[in-house]
């Protein structure tokens, strides 16, 4: 009776340790050389995307940022530090053909490190075709950043996070 109490309680044991190892399988590593794009949403319901960074491909060339491929428009988005801040790129482009989008309204929402919202509103560089902010904060820590493009009638969202 004992020698079965025993086999039951080892193979409950293993089958745990088993479980455990599957559902971790799925889980992804945020560094700060790796940083991941999460959910986007455009007109149509809600896609997720998974991390993505893109070489010099069919695509288009990469600028080393967090890519995004949503409906018909392409997101890049590259942080820069800087020493008074963090410099924040976008490139907005079409999804067919690459092509830049000058004419959108581009905002960011930066969740800071101590949970602090911040609105960075982006220009648009037309000598380097991409949109620009600079978020003032030097705090050490995870920074997510949500950018809302207004394009026309449609809009694009795309979730980013970088590290300071």
């Amino acid at each position: 009776m004992k020698s079965l109490k025993s086999g039951l309680i080892i193979l409950g044991s293993v089958g745990l340790l088993f479980l455990g190892s599957c559902s971790n399988a799925n889980q992804t590593a945020n560094t700060e050389n790796s940083p991941t794009a999460s959910t986007l949403t455009t007109q149509a319901p809600s896609v997720s995307a998974s991390p993505a960074t893109k070489t010099d491909s069919g695509h288009g060339a990469s600028h080393g940022g967090q890519v995004v491929e949503t409906g018909s428009y392409h997101l890049e988005f590259v942080p820069d530090k800087e020493a008074n801040g963090t410099h924040m790129d976008l490139y907005l482009q079409t999804g067919d053909n690459h092509a830049a989008v000058p004419n959108a309204k581009v905002t960011a929402q930066v969740q800071l490190p101590d949970g602090q919202q911040k609105t960075i509103p982006f220009t648009y560089d037309a000598k380097d075709k991409h949109y620009t902010g600079l978020l003032n904060e030097k705090a050490s820590g995870q920074y997510q950043v949500k950018i809302t493009a207004d394009i026309k009638d449609e809009k694009a969202t795309g979730r980013f996070n970088f590290n300071r």
